[in-house]
Parts: C-alpha cells; sequence; structure tokens
C-alpha cells in the first residue's frame, strides 16, 4: 500500500439505501472507535479551548453521524457551561440513530441536510466535524472550511485523520478481528488512506485564505485543526 498520495476510492458509507440496521452497527463501532483510540479526547479538548470562560454557548456538528461526538462534549462541558447542541447530516439513517440514542437527548435540533443548504438564523458559536473532511476532495474541502469561517462567531475546529502506513494496517488488523460491521471493515482503514497529512492541511488552509489556525498531531493518527476569529 501506498499512501504517499491520497486514496479517492468512496467508502460504502458514502454510498446509497444502506440499510437501516447496517447504519445502526455502523454508528455503534464508530462510537466505540471513537472512544478507545482518543478521538472524543481530542474533540472535548478542542471544544473546551473554545468555549473558555463562556457561561452560555452553541456548538454546531457538521456530518455528526450517530452524534456521539456531540453526546461526549455534552457529558465533558455542560456542567460548566449551558450548551445548546446543533447536529447536521446528509443522511436520514444518521439522523434517526442519533434521534434513537438515549444519549443524545440533550440535542436540541436536528438537522438532515447536506450542511451547506443550512442557513441559520442565529449563527452557532462553534463548528466542528470529526472522520468527515477525509469524504471530500481538496476543492470541497477549501469551500468547507470557508463556510465554516463564515458561519461560526468564535471559530471552528476538525479532527481528522492522519495518513500513515502504520495507522493503515492497525485499524485493518483489528477491525478485521473485532468489527461485526461490514461497512467498519471495508471503510476505517480507506478512511484512513483518504485521510491527509499535515503539509497538505496547510495548503488546503491557504487555498481557502484562513491564517489564524493551529495544527496539532494527536494520538491515534489525527490532526486536530482549530481556529479562531480574530477579536475585535
Amino acid at each position: 500500500m501506498n499512501l504517499g498520495k491520497r486514496n479517492y476510492n468512496k467508502e460504502l458509507l458514502d454510498s446509497d439505501n444502506i440499510p437501516f440496521e447496517d447504519i445502526k452497527k455502523n454508528m455503534h463501532e464508530l462510537g466505540i472507535i471513537n472512544t478507545w483510540l482518543g478521538g472524543h479526547k481530542i474533540t472535548i479538548a478542542a471544544a473546551k479551548k473554545l468555549t473558555a470562560d463562556k457561561k452560555e454557548i452553541t456548538i454546531c456538528e457538521i456530518g455528526c453521524g450517530g452524534g456521539d461526538n456531540l453526546a461526549a462534549i455534552a457529558k465533558a462541558l455542560s456542567k460548566d457551561v449551558s450548551i445548546k447542541f446543533i447536529g447536521i447530516d446528509i443522511k436520514q439513517e444518521c439522523i434517526d440513530f442519533a434521534k434513537q440514542d438515549p444519549n443524545n437527548s440533550y440535542i436540541v435540533e436536528w438537522i438532515t441536510s447536506d450542511y451547506r443548504n443550512v442557513s441559520f438564523t442565529k449563527k452557532p458559536d462553534i463548528i466542528f466535524s470529526s472522520l468527515f473532511c477525509h469524504h471530500f476532495t481538496e476543492d470541497i474541502l477549501k469551500e468547507q472550511l470557508i463556510w465554516m469561517k463564515e458561519n461560526s462567531t468564535i471559530g471552528f475546529f476538525i479532527n481528522d485523520l492522519h495518513r500513515h502506513l502504520f495507522a493503515y494496517y492497525s485499524i485493518k488488523l483489528t477491525t478485521s478481528i473485532f468489527s461485526n460491521s461490514y461497512l467498519v471493515k471495508n471503510d476505517a482503514s480507506l478512511s484512513v488512506a483518504r485521510g491527509f497529512k499535515k503539509i497538505e492541511w496547510k495548503n488546503i488552509l491557504f487555498a481557502a485564505g484562513i491564517n489564524n489556525y493551529t495544527i496539532q498531531w494527536k494520538w491515534a493518527f489525527r490532526h486536530l485543526i482549530l481556529y479562531m476569529h480574530e477579536r475585535k
């Protein structure tokens, strides 16, 4: 496997007409992966940084899937901050799963839509995505970053995969042994192959005209991109 360049093969999850039971199993296992491999920890840390000293805040996730990232933020931050949550996903099956999960009872608003078609009455303070960006081409990502910047009042962050051989073969082996989802078995390693290296993120951010950002490498093979609007 040569990971010098991104793989652009389509993931099974991006297909249409996936049975709801298969979506449910996929969402459940992704939640477990995010918990055990540190994905939620990264998301929570970024949310804490952007919500520092705030008493009330609105957080929106695009490509929210089953809502496990929002649930993790709520569990970690809701005691200290009053948070309104918005979850956006293009797949009705993902939103249906998220609505059925008792851990998501606090979500104020679920939106089934392409995020680009969403018009906010009041812009959220923070917009974020997790394991979402690798589904797109660089040109679409440039527009996505611009959209996140223009529709947030405090800033945005991205938690996504670092393309690396160790990560690729590790998740391929792990899911082949422990996963019961054909979607996870196929898409987990492919997601890594579709991920980004740091220099590639810098090029995309430059193309989007975004300057006030940080990129940090996080275990296990993730990048955290965090952008904050300059205070006037």
